[in-house]
């Protein structure tokens, strides 16, 4: 068969198919790709980019090592020469080489190998240096900037005076009685401060400006002191310890959550009531179990509590004095770990408990202040060896507890009238803070601070003419929080050791208060124009409110009662209801004024002639009545003056 045969009348029946359709370009064949011709003519597209790509490359780099070369060392430019020749050479001699192993090679060029000189130029950074400038001389400069620098840091870490914030300032104005608590939640935004007046009152270092105001003041005890507050380790309640027998829990916002029962004071074992029977001295939260918490009484106990069981206490520790007499808890903390509870008595005794056994004490120092003081503060450190007691005796002493006999070091001369005065460490645990106290007017009142290793007194801050009876150093913020006497909360802070706090609120600008502004127009009084043209006269806006407080549609008055028999559907006054009308019956019934003789005697002729209720009964037995009748004595009686008859 003959295909050119085939192809013309398959061409000549496409072509008779396309006039009868009427279009063009029907059976067309479709068009062939060659991928082999097109993958082999993009690979040397490629390859010839490449090159020119290297070529530029090489061009740029032969052009900085040469000007480099050139300002750093005119010898290495003679060395140079000949090699960068005999490299042009071989380049030019093997041209067909290097074409061929160019098409191979893909990438940057590898960089040209010279000597020493060459590596440390390539170690400079920038623009070439001029001549004559002394780059060891700067180095060498450099490093002694930076020795210095940490020389600088070695004594800052060594020195730990340096690291206590107190350039910077504010004062949280609480009221004009003694500030006796303080609280600062674990992240350092809210401030909670009581007092003697009462109330406690809460600080929002991110909501408050530079104006200083507490957000809320609240009376959680009404008309009790305010001992102590502390926020729980997760910030998300306080505990409030006041002057009365039940200690509360709080939320963040002040509203209540728990408060613990009160004993039965009639009880002589303190272990078989449920609760505190006199006045609190101290509290505390578990320092790892959020819903435990700890709180001591003039009732000579020291009682654990549930946050989630406000029907009894937890646990009960009865602090005893050597002969074994009852003896009051002044002061009361826990261990860093939460495995010791550590009271401070009035004897002077400093007694300490393992949490889980309640009966006898683990540790026991019978003389650590002097007997009959109260025992304002104890303190833990933070590597949970050292415990600090503030006392009332005028002293601050630190014990190791493991040796618990005799103090570490002891510190007098420092005032203490307050039963509250608080002792801290500081974050680092090298510094130990206490306040002291002055009588009013005669003298300021001075934050101490003490170095731990040698009990010295390395640096003082005088805080105000007022004694100091609260002091907070907390670790996250570096900030100290000061009460004082006379009403005032203090933050000391340093904007470049402290972080947020009390920095937050200071940048803030006072809020103004806003006022109402009204816009008045001139009113031009026209009495002779025609009315067209005079201007309608302005009404002020009290007549306004005058007027309408006449109507009574504007002014919602209540309709007032009927009086009358009553109209538009209504009843008048006395209803129409029953008890209305007995009301309306009562009022208006007349008592009678006669004889209640003979009001009685007048129904007894009825009553004998037609006996009907109580007559018929007692026919039988009962007694006929016999009344007494008027005689000439009693007449006589009668007339006589009022001084002689006789008086009953």
């Amino acid at each position: 068969m003959d295909t050119n045969k085939v192809d013309n009348d398959g061409q000549g029946s496409d072509g008779d198919m396309a006039s009868v359709m009427g279009f063009s370009g029907f059976g067309k064949k479709a068009r062939t790709f060659d991928l082999n011709a097109i993958f082999e003519q993009t690979r040397r597209t490629a390859i010839e980019r490449s090159q020119h790509v290297l070529e530029e490359r090489q061009k740029e780099d032969a052009g900085e090592s040469s000007h480099k070369a050139k300002s750093s060392n005119p010898s290495a430019k003679r060395d140079k020469a000949p090699a960068t020749a005999s490299r042009k050479k071989k380049s030019g001699s093997g041209s067909e080489s290097d074409s061929d192993s160019d098409s191979e090679a893909i990438g940057p060029p590898v960089p040209p190998q010279g000597g020493a000189e060459e590596d440390d130029d390539d170690d400079l950074v920038g623009p070439p240096l001029p001549p004559g400038y002394g780059g060891s001389t700067a180095a060498v400069e450099d490093d002694d900037d930076d020795d210095d620098m940490q020389d600088e840091d070695g004594d800052e870490e060594d020195n730990p005076v340096k690291k206590i914030p107190d350039t910077h300032e504010i004062t949280l104005p609480h009221g004009t009685k003694t500030v006796s608590a303080l609280a600062l939640d674990p992240s350092g935004a809210r401030l909670v401060t009581g007092g003697y007046d009462f109330d406690v009152r809460f600080w929002d270092f991110a909501g408050m400006d530079s104006a200083l105001h507490a957000f809320r003041s609240i009376q959680p005890c009404e008309c009790h002191q305010i001992r102590s507050l502390q926020y729980s380790i997760t910030g998300d309640v306080i505990l409030v310890v006041s002057g009365n027998a039940q200690a509360k829990v709080l939320d963040r916002d002040g509203f209540n959550v728990m408060e613990c029962p009160k004993g039965d004071q009639y009880i002589v074992d303190m272990a078989n009531t449920k609760g505190h029977t006199a006045m609190l001295n101290s509290g505390c939260w578990h320092p790892k179990i959020k819903e435990e918490f700890m709180t001591c009484s003039n009732d000579g106990t020291v009682r654990t509590w549930d946050l989630n069981s406000d029907k009894k206490h937890k646990a009960v520790f009865k602090p005893r004095t050597l002969q074994g007499k009852k003896v009051t808890p002044t002061c009361c903390t826990y261990s860093r770990d939460g495995k010791l509870i550590a009271a401070g008595c009035q004897d002077g005794t400093i007694q300490i408990w393992d949490r889980n056994l309640s009966v006898h004490t683990k540790f026991h120092c019978r003389q650590a202040h002097s007997p009959g003081t109260d025992t304002s503060s104890l303190a833990f450190s933070y590597d949970g060896t050292t415990l600090a007691s503030r006392g009332g005796d005028d002293t601050l002493k630190t014990w190791d507890i493991r040796n618990f006999k005799k103090p570490l070091n002891v510190a007098t001369g420092l005032t203490n009238y307050f039963s509250m005065t608080d002792c801290c460490f500081s974050p680092d645990d090298k510094l130990l803070v206490t306040g002291t106290s002055v009588k009013k007017e005669e003298g300021s009142g001075k934050l101490v601070f003490f170095d731990r290793a040698s009990f010295q007194r390395v640096y003082e801050i005088n805080v105000t003419n007022a004694s100091v009876v609260r002091c907070l150093w907390h670790p996250k913020l570096n900030q100290i929080m000061v009460g004082t006497s006379n009403g005032l909360a203090k933050v000391y802070y340093d904007p470049d050791k402290s972080h947020r706090g009390a920095m937050l609120c200071v940048v803030k600008n006072q809020k103004k208060e806003r006022q109402a502004e009204t816009l008045t127009q001139d009113y031009i009084i026209t009495p002779h124009a025609l009315p067209m043209f005079r201007e309608a006269r302005q009404r002020s806006t009290r007549k306004q409110l005058e007027k309408d407080r006449l109507d009574p549609m504007k002014s919602h008055k209540p309709e007032p009662p009927v009086s009358g028999p009553g109209r538009g559907g209504r009843v008048a006054a006395h209803g129409g209801t029953l008890s209305s009308f007995i009301v309306k019956n009562i009022a208006l019934d007349k008592t009678d004024d006669s004889n209640p003789r003979e009001a009685i005697l007048r129904h007894a002729k009825e009553a004998s002639e037609n006996p009907y209720w109580v007559a018929p009964a007692y026919t039988v037995t009962q007694p006929e009545p016999m009344f007494a009748e008027d005689s000439e004595e009693d007449e006589e009686a009668e007339k006589e003056p009022e001084w002689k008859k006789r008086k009953i």
